[in-house]
């Protein structure tokens, strides 16, 4: 399903004004209805209020405490799971400054443990060398950029973590990718080389001409199993809907059956890399 970014903003609204109308056409006040989903006043007035989104379980609790109709409670879970879609305009975070989008990173990073990259068309920064960094924020306000590259370096170190499982699915395109000279590519394929030795990460490289299934392909990263972000060139879109997590994941496994690792993957680098030094 096409999902508009202007839609997922009405989509919140309009699910906190439908929550309200049901239970003022219900007859009940916001306490009663606490007192029967067993959650509290400040909770339900904050949902109506569009100032707190509601879980899918939440959705659920006050539908069953408004006893609302089948027909209704179904079409407000479909309204439920579009707001669990969040869409993060490029623009916007740029305005608010690079550095606010480095912090969710890290925040998502320390709070996760299992970690699955998918990337199309570029290295993501994990794994990226200074140099490579700096040309990925090249066209970022030269007032943030320095913070920026230092943020993101410094959020690598999540990587030697022995607590978390990270595997990375890269295209050869996205190996590849000419974002600095050649000289210094091959020292950001070296160290995708290097990383694929540590025992908690993963690293495939999946070469050009290898047939997909699965149609259209994006950039997306699955955090756990409990949130997705997919990639586009105008920002990100946010998943927390169980049922999206889980085709995202789906999807992960069968890339990664066509992926090459271990000493595989880096007899590919290594060729590659080998190819920008010639």
């Amino acid at each position: 399903m096409a999902i508009e970014p202007e839609h997922l903003d009405r989509s919140g609204r309009e699910l906190a004004a439908t929550l309200k109308q049901l239970r003022k056409q219900a007859g009940l006040s916001g306490v009663r209805l606490a007192v029967r989903c067993n959650m509290s006043q400040s909770k339900i007035s904050r949902i109506e209020g569009n100032k707190s989104r509601p879980s899918l379980v939440d959705v659920e609790q006050l539908l069953r405490g408004l006893d609302a109709p089948a027909e209704v409670a179904a079409r407000v879970m479909e309204l439920a799971r579009v707001t669990q879609t969040e869409w993060q305009d490029g623009r916007a975070l740029r305005r608010k400054g690079i550095d606010k989008k480095q912090l969710q990173l890290a925040a998502l990073e320390a709070s996760s443990s299992t970690f699955r990259y998918f990337m199309l068309s570029m290295t993501t920064g994990l794994l990226a060398t200074p140099e490579y960094v700096r040309a990925s924020l090249s066209q970022a306000p030269a007032e943030q950029q320095a913070k920026a590259v230092a943020m993101k370096l410094e959020r690598q170190h999540v990587l030697f973590d022995r607590s978390k499982r990270f595997t990375f699915l890269l295209t050869e395109h996205a190996v590849r990718y000419p974002l600095v000279p050649p000289d210094l590519l091959a020292l950001q394929i070296d160290r995708l080389a290097s990383l694929s030795h540590q025992p908690n990460i993963r690293i495939g490289v999946i070469p050009s001409g290898t047939h997909y299934t699965s149609g259209a392909l994006n950039t997306f990263t699955v955090y756990d199993e409990s949130l997705a972000t997919a990639e586009l060139d105008l920002g990100a879109i946010v998943f927390r809907d169980r049922r999206d997590v889980e085709e995202l994941i789906r999807r992960f496994t069968g890339y990664e059956s066509h992926a090459l690792f271990g000493d595989l993957a880096r007899e590919h680098l290594a060729a590659w890399a080998g190819e920008c030094r010639s």
